[in-house]
């Protein structure tokens, strides 16, 4: 395992600290300032952080030395000779659940033509090698409990640079229509008169359980599968998932957003109905080298995440295709 040190805070350093992270590799980033998506891994632990220069000493204890700029690049130059469409093109690609080899080559591809990459925090940094260097890359990450692009400023950007006549990739985590909020990123871009084209993603509602040994059916076992949103828990005004109905459905539940609310999530289905011996497991970090994941029945697995540290991003899946390969 070897010691780096990445020498710059911007998303070309996160890719690269993702890139090392992956290989196993320990890793200290020095800059003054991260972007949201870095500064998110150096608070989760998986990476060290230092505003200020290391002294020498510690730059001689590192195996491998990285020096990136902070800053995100420009807008690429107009091409001499070459037309521009006037407005350009937003593309809507999903980087799937985490690891750089389940994004699709389509996906990719746009990535290599971009002139904008408005980029989330649960996408493979690793993937961004693939932009170009003059290539302007814009993080709109929204951490949990901390740094949060509003979606409306999200929407301009797309809007202001696609009418510039640029190439824009709006990069999402899974799929953009999968509690992505793509549809409203779509809208607003039609409203503008701005194309749009979508390149789906591989959705971490069927990926994360499969790469934790988790079918999400299986013959003999389930005949369906359901995919809510947790990010309203059971009797909030807002919510709009009917948990009783849920309960019975005899399908397999799968939970995105759902780690904070899992406690009322699990009581509601136990009051729905569901038999609290029913098996569960949360898989976080699906894809990365930090994946886990816990197991426990709808009674007992908010407590086994709480005593387990497991935080967002994670998806929860409930039924017995939790241990149908075990």
């Amino acid at each position: 395992m070897s010691r780096v040190l990445v020498v710059g805070g911007g998303l070309r350093a996160a890719a690269a600290v993702s890139a090392h992270l992956a290989q196993g590799h320990t890793v200290t980033v020095v800059a003054e300032e991260l972007v949201a998506t870095l500064e998110d891994l150096a608070d989760r632990g998986l990476v060290s952080w230092h505003a200020r220069a290391l002294v020498l000493d510690d730059v001689l204890e590192s195996d491998v030395v990285v020096r990136l700029p902070d800053g995100q690049g420009t807008p690429a130059a107009e091409p001499t000779g070459v037309p521009r469409p006037q407005p350009g093109e937003v593309v809507l690609v999903g980087a799937g659940p985490g690891d750089p080899d389940l994004m699709t080559v389509g996906g990719q591809r746009a990535l290599a033509q971009a002139d904008v990459v408005v980029t989330d925090r649960l996408v493979p940094l690793a993937a961004l090698d693939a932009v170009r260097a003059d290539a302007l890359v814009i993080d709109v990450a929204k951490v949990p409990g901390g740094r949060s692009t509003p979606q409306e400023t999200i929407n301009d950007l797309l809007v202001e640079h696609a009418l510039a006549g640029r190439r824009v990739v709006r990069l999402k985590g899974g799929d953009p229509f999968v509690f992505g909020r793509g549809g409203e990123e779509a809208l607003a871009c039609a409203a503008a008169g701005v194309p749009v084209r979508v390149l789906p993603g591989v959705t971490s509602s069927v990926s994360a359980p499969a790469l934790a040994g988790i079918p999400v059916t299986h013959r003999g076992t389930t005949q369906g599968f359901t995919v809510v949103s947790g990010h309203v828990p059971p009797g909030h005004p807002d919510c709009t998932v009917d948990w009783k109905a849920l309960a019975s459905t005899g399908t397999t539940l799968v939970v995105l957003m759902g780690v904070r609310t899992l406690p009322a999530i699990a009581e509601a289905l136990v009051q729905g109905g569901l038999d609290p011996r029913t098996p569960a497991a949360v898989v976080a970090d699906a894809g990365l080298p930090s994946q886990r994941r816990v197991d426990g029945t709808v009674a007992t697995i908010a407590d086994v995440v709480a005593e387990s540290g497991i935080g967002a991003p994670a998806v929860t899946v409930v039924g017995h295709v939790v241990d149908v390969l075990s």
